[in-house]
């Protein structure tokens, strides 16, 4: 990054942060260098979010930072940046905010008196593992508070920065506490690179779930989003890579388009595949009822119609032929132990 470029300061409830600022990476395969990005510490009451969509595989999350570096033009998460007056397609990847306070409100939460543990997705909407963890390590602050309280976390990511917490997250995964899903999106290098154009190139993600399974982390592939006329020809070849890689489940999900993502995807696969894009679009229409997009629960993550039950079979008919299960791996909620509360003296000898 260009320290020396105009200075930028983001504001979140009307209160002035501090700005991070960070310096480029080196990357030693040659992938297009990260772009000029900010980043605005967040000060939030509360970090844990719930989640009722009967389609989704948790019911809590936590997201320590808010856009994405990877840049990936079909991230679902974009359309949340117009919410902070912010554009959904250069800002949400540009002007980054974080949660400095993650692991400290973490704690605060877990210690109320009526919490309940369950499940909890670390990085479902935006990626915890993007470029910015490697200097601010809040994910890594928010694995050590789950692992001091034995408290079950499911990791999902694109980034092979993940290995970094191998530390944390095989101890966990021997006591049935975390497992991790990975994001292949496609074995095509150049597909990657033009789609998702600063996460870890395909090699790199199968590389991490080669060695989050040989550290005995249980770790699902999910093959998400699947673009009809685009990479869902790839689905049985992707299944069989990282199955053979160390998966233990898999996943896919149909490629999802709601708000302001419809128009961005729409102009990126003009530029990138303009002979392949009517019919791209033609075939999300068939498998959303004649639209782009569907939020109805049931038929957004899967679609409909012919080629929605094609797609469907040919994942169930690959899951069998590589012994695959689907990505629901059990963890454990009996574990968690109760932080200390204020005033409350802890014991000595835990349980």
């Amino acid at each position: 990054m260009d320290s020396e470029g105009p200075a930028l300061l983001l504001t979140v409830d009307d209160e002035p942060r501090d700005r991070v600022q960070l310096e480029p990476d080196v990357d030693p395969e040659g992938e297009p260098p990260p772009l000029d990005t900010v980043v605005t510490p967040e000060r939030t009451r509360s970090i844990l979010s719930t989640n009722d969509s009967p389609d989704v595989g948790f019911d809590q999350s936590l997201n320590p930072y808010r856009g994405c570096e990877h840049g990936c033009i079909y991230c679902f998460a974009r359309p949340t940046h117009a919410y902070l007056g912010l554009s959904p397609g250069l800002d949400f990847e540009t002007k980054l905010f974080s949660k400095p306070d993650a692991a400290a409100l973490l704690r605060a939460e877990l210690a109320k008196p009526g919490y309940v543990c369950k499940v909890t997705a670390l990085g479902a909407n935006t990626d915890a593992y993007q470029p910015i963890e490697r200097r601010l390590e809040i994910t890594r602050s928010v694995l050590e508070a789950l692992r001091e309280h034995r408290h079950p976390v499911l990791v999902i990511t694109k980034s092979d920065l993940v290995l970094r917490d191998l530390d944390l997250l095989a101890p966990m995964a021997r006591d049935r506490l975390a497992a991790v899903h990975v994001s292949v999106t496609t074995l095509d290098r150049t597909l990657a690179r033009r789609m998702e154009p600063r996460a870890a190139t395909p090699a790199r993600r199968l590389e991490a779930i080669r060695r989050l399974s040989e550290a005995g982390v249980p770790v699902g592939v999910l093959a998400a989003p699947i673009i009809p006329g685009l990479n869902d020809s790839e689905l049985e070849a992707i299944l069989a890579e990282s199955k053979a890689a160390g998966a233990v489940s898999a996943g896919y999900v149909l490629l999802r388009l709601p708000l302001e993502i419809k128009d961005l995807f729409r102009e990126w696969l003009e530029q990138h595949y303009a002979l392949k894009a009517d019919r791209v679009l033609a075939l999300l229409r068939d498998m959303r009822g004649g639209r782009l997009y569907e939020a109805t629960y049931g038929k957004r993550m899967r679609g409909e119609g012919p080629h929605a039950d094609l797609l469907r079979q040919r994942f169930e008919v690959a899951i069998r032929r590589h012994g695959l299960g689907h990505p629901d791996i059990a963890l454990d909620e009996t574990l968690f132990r109760v932080p200390p509360r204020p005033g409350q003296q802890g014991t000595l000898f835990p349980t």
